[in-house]
């Protein structure tokens, strides 16, 4: 095969142009571009070919030559993709099917000619390293065990912060399940408990989160949210308690695969491997009794761009990250959503309303995110708003702080109202969250018939508390935009802390 010859790719941590990532699975080649190398990179190009590279390896211990051809014409086509999209470097990892397949080198050859570029073929412990980073990358400080289910291995990671010392990979992916045991899953279920036997050091997962990565336990989340009917769609930081996470793994071991079949979003491939993973998943949560099943979209892709990242990125909140960017394209003034962050700072203060760091963090979140469906038809902007939270927060913010952010945007458009647009966010939040909600959201309106969204106004706009009263204090420039708007969103406001409203103007 002709093309040019591999070289390595490298990519600056300033560099603003897409990156593209190849991760040549045990089941799938997949390839995702993202829109830069940044704290919380978004896709702008996702696709995957299912190429099954190691459903011959447990038998054959290679990945035969129909499915190398297979996963070689997708990397024809991802080569083109990222040279139509103009889409920057293109790094291309190989997991555990091509480092262990006999024919893995022949592999390899052929498709860094027609990649362009060298490619990693991951060791197991650097496929766990690159897993850890990318439960790095999706939370702000993880402290748990990270398992990482693919189709031809099983990467246990014990991550404290940023950092993991112990790990270790295991062959158990579902392909290799399906091949030792079947649909007996008794059978699956002692290969799995045999190879955890291995491993002496699960017990440093008790009582602790345990990070289920890879698409697998995604796609058992996503049926797990069904059977609940769950008010959220968002898959990353999805949770189960351990003895609901059991039972219903046994549940799915137990289903035929035509149950699975009514998902209709999700591949057959995957169907097929949804038990296997469930099995898996029981055995685990028996051996480390963790606190909780936290699923994490992110994975090696996005770990292999944490770790191009400087330490002091890596460092950074994803989640405020993304909220700033967000206003810096959506809002009518990004720096009028940084002002509002600093009103509303004010505004607390004045009612000593005490908050934790990550409650500061969520408010300063949705003051950032508060305009960005300005541009929407007003009986819509709320939706659209919510929307938008919603296909965004894929790192550093749990369900609670997403509903809890969706319900202070619903609030700020719709005003302090009860349906059923914000009954499906309540049910995940806290009663206290929920007030705070109702509190920001009333606080927003007010902010923006006073300011209008326009920067420069909030700074000399001041508000004090007197014994009950809620006192706002106009400036002498500003007095003429006193009126019945302005004076009915303060009522509000001030009815929601207990207060009764005054006005003043110099």
């Amino acid at each position: 095969m002709s093309g040019p010859r591999p070289t390595p790719v490298g990519v600056s941590a300033g560099d603003e142009r897409p990156v593209s990532v190849v991760d040549i699975g045990s089941n799938t080649v997949r390839l995702v571009i993202y829109e830069g190398l940044k704290r919380n990179p978004s896709p702008i190009y996702n696709e995957k070919v299912i190429c099954g590279l190691g459903r011959m390896l447990p038998s054959k211990g290679r990945m035969g030559r129909q499915n190398i051809e297979r996963a070689l014409s997708a990397l024809r086509r991802f080569r083109a993709v990222v040279d139509v999209l103009d889409a920057g470097p293109m790094h291309v990892v190989a997991t555990a099917a091509v480092r262990e397949a006999s024919d893995g080198p022949f592999f390899i050859t052929a498709a860094e000619d027609i990649s362009g570029v060298a490619i990693a073929v991951l060791s197991g412990h650097e496929e766990a390293g690159l897993a850890a980073a990318g439960v790095m990358s999706g939370f702000q400080s993880p402290r748990g065990l990270a398992g990482d289910l693919g189709g031809g291995s099983l990467e246990l990671i014990n991550i404290n912060n940023r950092k993991y010392k112990q790990w270790t990979t295991m062959p158990l992916g579902g392909l290799r399940l399906i091949e030792g045991g079947g649909t007996n899953f008794d059978k699956v279920r002692k290969i799995v408990d045999r190879e955890l036997d291995k491993v002496d050091w699960l017990d440093a997962g008790t009582d602790r989160p345990f990070y289920a990565v890879g698409g697998t336990w995604r796609a058992l989340a996503r049926l797990h949210m069904r059977y609940r009917d769950y008010p959220m769609s968002v898959l990353h930081q999805y949770r189960m308690p351990p003895g609901e996470a059991i039972r219903y793994a046994r549940y799915l071991q137990e289903m035929p695969l035509d149950f699975f079949g009514a998902s209709n979003d999700l591949s057959k491939s995957r169907i097929e491997m949804v038990p296997y993973g469930a099995a898996v998943m029981q055995r685990l949560i028996k051996r480390i009794k963790p606190s909780e099943i936290v699923i994490c979209a992110t994975g090696i892709r996005e770990g292999l761009l944490y770790n191009l990242l400087p330490k002091a990125e890596q460092k950074e909140d994803g989640f405020l990250s993304t909220c700033r960017l967000l206003s810096e394209l959506r809002a009518r003034s990004p720096d009028y959503s940084r002002e509002l962050c600093d009103w509303t700072d004010h505004l607390f203060r004045v009612l000593k309303i005490r908050e934790t760091a990550d409650e500061k963090r969520l408010r300063h979140a949705a003051c950032l995110i508060a305009d960005v469906g300005w541009r929407s038809h007003p009986d819509y902007r709320s939706e659209q708003s919510v929307a938008v939270l919603e296909n965004v927060a894929s790192t550093s913010i749990d369900h609670a702080g997403i509903a809890f952010i969706s319900l202070v945007i619903y609030y700020r458009h719709e005003g302090i109202v009860r349906d059923a647009f914000s009954s499906r966010f309540r049910s995940l939040v806290t009663r206290d969250m929920h007030k705070r909600a109702r509190i920001l959201g009333a606080a927003m309106r007010g902010a923006y018939s006073v300011g209008v969204g326009a920067p420069g106004v909030l700074p000399n706009v001041s508000m004090r508390a007197k014994t009950d009263r809620l006192i706002l204090k106009l400036p002498k420039e500003q007095r003429n935009i006193d009126g019945e708007r302005l004076r009915r969103r303060f009522k509000i406001l001030a009815k929601e802390v207990g207060m009764t409203f005054e006005l003043m103007a110099d």
